[in-house]
């Protein structure tokens, strides 16, 4: 049974019969549509096969849609939805489009088609591209991309949509300015589309790998990839892919200084632009045609075709075309000398080009990619052990019994000397475990952004000084981390030197209101004393994070070392926060809460040095409190063998 209501039928074929008296729909297409609805085909290349024609005819398809839904055939409703939706996208109708595409994804999924599912989503991703929607645009592509990686012998169909998967998710790297990965996916979708023959196909990644070479300033290399995906437009008659290639070499010519060959080239190229009613590529053609004529000092041309740019960017919501009508705008404003208006454009380009490339959306982007390669990575692995399953079986199957006899024996001898081996093993994978553990606390991706973050704030705010003061230090902090974890131990004057540059960084953070000091004993010598690499700082972030984030007044960390005994030291780390009791309330309250991994890997660290050393290593927290029973912070209390 059909999902679609009863009443939003009976409105769709009444809409179709007045369709239907404003122009008379031809016969040979009405006996097409009987023989399709009889033939139900499922792929899209067979749909695609009778009504590749008139796919471009709204008039058409709102016909064939009418008849799909008294038929209740789903495929091809999801068919003619698309092809609505990307008739509208190409006339800049962007919501009209999406509107479609998602009836087709709708109708995909309710006929259970893969293919079609897979189909409507890369036209989702598309249309939310051209709308500079970053992330809504890569999790359509991303999913299509996702549902093609489950099919096993996919169709030419699949396969297609695998190729614009590849060339949507490129397209958002080169929205993001991260040419080489896109580069990459236009090289892969490339590759696919000539062993389909796809012309088509390899022209649109040609020219998106023209404007990657672009950006990065190889014009010679993207001007010859912008001319072979001309010569596929012009050898497939495609208006639009021409139209295109005119504005990406036209605006090559502008950047070698050629303007009189631009300005002819894009007189001719406006024209074929405004005939494809796509203000996509509208747009940038009077942008560049504004621009040619400003290196040319033609102003009145020069402002009259960048504010047609602007307004068309505008008016359809481009805010990379609008980011790039202000930039121009700038540099004209400042040829005429007119330097405050200059100012203002200037200002305006960079508030829409920070809504492109932000760090969020950047963050969003990888943290995706990295989700889905993960993914990827263990259904290899798990196909992999399955195939390797089955090489064993039918090795075992066609052994002899003495191979068998052998093999048995030899196993019997390999169980004996696993068994001697087992427990060295273990307490080796234990450390190997503990020291990766201990590797990752130490480099806590929140510490490492949040540095970054410091580092670029004193940037934009042209404290150099403070950015080079600040950025030696974390490299230096990052080196001695990297030093130290391959390790297992390193001597107290290090450790000492690493928890006090960790502490200087994030003392620049909390804007140096903490008070922290480092107290050795005389009679200790630091540079012979070994300790676990890494122990302690752990121990200062807790305090930091856990003790002192949430205090008022005067915040003071102090670490103390002393003898205890010949054969022992004892590391005090003492804090005037908040307390653990009160600190662990406040966590819970978090919609974020931070977890003090770091110090329960230091204490299965310790218990490991213990039985490896046969020492004996002690860890105690405990609360400060005072007579009257008020808590004054936390202490840890460290004791560490010396010999």
């Amino acid at each position: 049974m059909l999902r679609f209501a009863k009443s939003t039928c009976f409105l769709f074929l009444s809409l179709s019969l007045t369709a239907l008296n404003a122009q008379e729909i031809p016969d040979d297409f009405t006996r097409l549509t009987d023989s399709v609805l009889i033939q139900k085909p499922t792929t899209y290349e067979d749909l695609d096969g009778f009504l590749r024609p008139y796919r471009r005819d709204s008039v058409l398809m709102n016909y064939f849609i009418g008849k799909s839904l008294s038929a209740g055939y789903l495929d091809g409703l999801s068919y003619s939805y698309n092809q609505l939706g990307t008739l509208n996208r190409n006339i800049s109708n962007y919501q009209k489009s999406i509107e479609y595409h998602k009836k087709g994804l709708n109708a995909a999924t309710e006929a259970k088609n893969t293919e079609f599912r897979i189909f409507s989503l890369n036209m989702l991703g598309v249309v939310y591209r051209r709308l500079d929607a970053i992330k809504t645009a890569l999790d359509y592509n991303q999913e299509a991309l996702r549902l093609v990686e489950t099919i096993e012998n996919p169709s030419i169909g699949i396969r297609r949509s695998k190729n614009v998967a590849l060339n949507s998710i490129g397209n958002i790297y080169q929205a993001l300015e991260q040419y080489e990965r896109a580069l990459e996916h236009y090289r892969q979708s490339y590759m696919l589309e000539e062993t389909l023959g796809n012309k088509l196909g390899m022209a649109i990644n040609l020219q998106n790998s023209g404007e990657c070479l672009e950006a990065q300033g190889k014009l010679d290399e993207a001007l010859d990839f912008f001319q072979r995906s001309l010569a596929f437009d012009t050898e497939i008659n495609s208006v639009r892919g021409k139209a295109i290639c005119g504005n990406s070499i036209s605006r090559i010519y502008i950047k070698q200084g050629l303007y009189m060959e631009a300005v002819e080239l894009l007189n001719t190229n406006i024209d074929l632009a405004l005939s494809t009613k796509d203000q996509h590529i509208i747009a940038p053609a009077y942008n560049n045609l504004g621009w040619a004529h400003l290196k040319l000092q033609n102003w009145d041309l020069a402002q009259e075709n960048l504010t047609k740019g602007l307004n068309t960017a505008k008016e359809n919501k481009f805010i990379r075309g609008i980011c790039e009508s202000y930039e121009l705008l700038s540099d004209l404003a400042s040829e005429q000398g007119d330097y405050e208006a200059a100012l203002v454009f200037f200002r305006e380009s960079d508030k829409y080009r920070r809504q492109v490339t932000n760090d969020v959306n950047i963050k969003y982007v990888n943290d995706v990619i990295f989700r889905y390669e993960s993914e990827k990575q263990k259904e290899v692995a798990q196909r992999l052990r399955q195939e390797n399953e089955i090489v064993n079986l039918k090795l075992k199957r066609n052994q002899n019994t003495l191979l068998v006899g052998a093999l048995l024996l030899v196993l019997f001898s390999l169980v004996l000397y696993t068994i001697f081996r087992q427990n060295k093993l273990n307490n080796e994978k234990k450390v190997l475990a503990l020291e990766q553990s201990r590797l990752r606390s130490q480099m806590n991706p929140h510490f490492l952004f949040n540095s970054l973050n410091s580092i670029k704030h004193f940037i934009i705010n042209n404290e150099q000084k403070n950015a080079v003061n600040y950025l030696n230090k974390f490299s230096k902090l990052v080196r001695k981390i990297l030093e130290a974890s391959s390790e297992k131990d390193i001597n107290l004057q290090e450790e000492l030197e690493t928890v006090a540059l960790y502490m200087n960084i994030e003392n620049i953070r909390f804007k140096d209101e903490i008070d922290f000091k480092i107290d050795v004993d005389p009679k200790l010598n630091p540079a012979t004393i070994k300790i676990p690499s890494l122990v302690l700082q752990p121990f200062l972030e807790n305090a930091l994070w856990h003790g002192l984030s949430s205090k008022k007044g005067k915040k003071k960390i102090g670490l103390t070392v002393t003898p205890q005994g010949p054969d022992h030291i004892e590391i005090s780390i003492r804090d005037n926060g908040i307390g653990r009791e009160a600190a662990e309330k406040l966590n819970l309250q978090k919609t974020l809460k931070r977890k003090s991994l770091g110090i329960s890997i230091t204490r299965e660290r310790l218990a490991n040095f213990s039985r490896v050393y046969q020492n004996s290593f002690d860890l105690r927290i405990r609360d400060i409190v005072s007579s009257e029973g008020k808590v004054l912070g936390t202490e840890v209390l460290l004791k560490i063998p010396t010999a």
